[in-house]
């Protein structure tokens, strides 16, 4: 580094060395004798052609400095050149694969089934849309996503659900608890009003708990069980989960696709089902949900739902592996609370926590009116371990 330091200043030293040099003052030109033997034709006389006057002096120097700027900005860029190709090769010779890495290597292990269909094109396409347009915001949910995760996969479990359904909330939201969509269905679970009223969640003018984090995975899981229960399959599970299940239902019906009975016969065809029949029809497989996306008889949205789950597992799962940063350690989301009696200013209970109302409003983002209801019991999360009595 030092040689290639040296060797640039040299350089221009010996450049405007050259340039003051080029820039003393040329001598003029002697004065042209007159040229003897002049003879005369016609009665006029001989006379010699006369030199071309000399360019003007300040046009030669402004040429000369103009070539020696322009050599001298050449030496320059090449110098530095070279010194970038220097401090790359020290870095490539001092670098080592970190322990982190290595331990990527390992393969991963998956309670969803992403091998049979991670090559579908489609998945192909949702993976290169997180790795371009979306790289940046990807990189959010997935940095958001270590705060929720342990809380929503022990969930999960306890449906004897897969663990891995943790990645719907990272396409439904990007886990966020605010998350409002354009058909209005809010949350880090994204519940329209009546299907989350259906699961116990309170929505109304002073209360939304599809943004408690807790209560709408709740719900989440508990809605998620009963469509897998209902067709047998996680993937027409998480397609019902966004589309309904009587639509996915009913394109199956028409696509001629079955059940298979528990006795192991196909199930009778029940033609007058509607959009919001909930009859058990276990035997549906995940191939089947890839046999519907090739119909009409699912929106666009829901046939790329289970694609979109599909490619952010993938990148999720093995972040670096899709050009992401490993989420950093966080916090979990703080599970334990206090019981408030009728309506209470979050103020106050910043107050008597010793926090600040944005601490406990980000925890307790269901109170839409930064006071709890009046005539509930109302439960307050915080991440104080002690709070005073009121």
């Amino acid at each position: 580094m030092l040689r290639t330091r040296f060797a640039l200043l040299v350089s221009v030293g010996v450049l405007a060395g050259c340039a003051s040099n080029a820039a003393a003052p040329a001598p003029a030109p002697a004065p042209s004798a007159p040229t003897p033997g002049a003879s005369r034709m016609h009665g006029e006389p001989k006379v010699a052609a006369k030199p071309m006057p000399p360019a003007p002096r300040g046009v030669v120097d402004s040429l000369l400095r103009a070539k020696q700027l322009e050599d001298l900005a050449e030496a320059v860029r090449l110098a530095a050149d070279s010194a970038a190709d220097e401090r790359m090769l020290t870095a490539l010779e001092e670098s080592h694969p970190s322990e982190a890495m290595a331990e990527e290597d390992v393969p991963v292990r998956w309670d969803i089934d992403v091998a049979t269909w991670g090559n579908h094109e489609r998945v192909r396409w949702y993976l290169d849309f997180f790795q371009g347009p979306a790289h940046e915001r990807m990189q959010i949910w997935l940095d958001r996503m270590p705060r929720y995760e342990p809380m929503i996969r022990e969930r999960l479990q306890k449906e004897d659900l897969p663990a891995d359904l943790v990645y719907l909330a990272l396409i439904e939201s990007g886990f966020s608890l605010t998350a409002t969509s354009r058909a209005k269905a809010v949350g880090m679970w994204q519940f329209m009003r009546p299907t989350g009223r259906h699961y116990g969640l309170r929505v109304d003018r002073w209360v939304d708990e599809r943004r408690d984090p807790v209560k709408a995975t709740d719900a989440a899981a508990r809605f998620l069980s009963d469509l897998n229960d209902r067709f047998g399959s996680l993937y027409l599970a998480a397609a019902a989960y966004n589309a309904g299940g009587g639509r996915i239902s009913g394109g199956l019906r028409r696509m001629g696709i079955t059940p298979v009975s528990a006795e192991g016969g196909p199930t009778a065809d029940d033609e007058a089902a509607d959009e919001e029949e909930e009859e058990a029809e276990v035997g549906f497989s995940d191939a089947d949900f890839f046999k519907l996306y090739q119909s009409r008889y699912i929106h666009r949205e829901t046939k790329d739902y289970v694609p979109k789950l599909i490619a952010a597992a993938l990148i999720a799962k093995e972040p670096r592996r899709y050009g992401f940063r490993p989420p950093a350690p966080a916090e979990p989301f703080p599970m334990d609370s206090l019981v408030v009696e009728g309506l209470t200013s979050l103020d106050v209970l910043a107050r008597l926590a010793d926090t600040t109302v944005t601490a406990i409003r980000e925890l307790n983002p269901q109170y839409l009116r930064l006071a709890t209801p009046p005539a509930t019991r109302s439960v307050v999360r915080r991440n104080i371990p002690e709070v005073r009595s009121r």
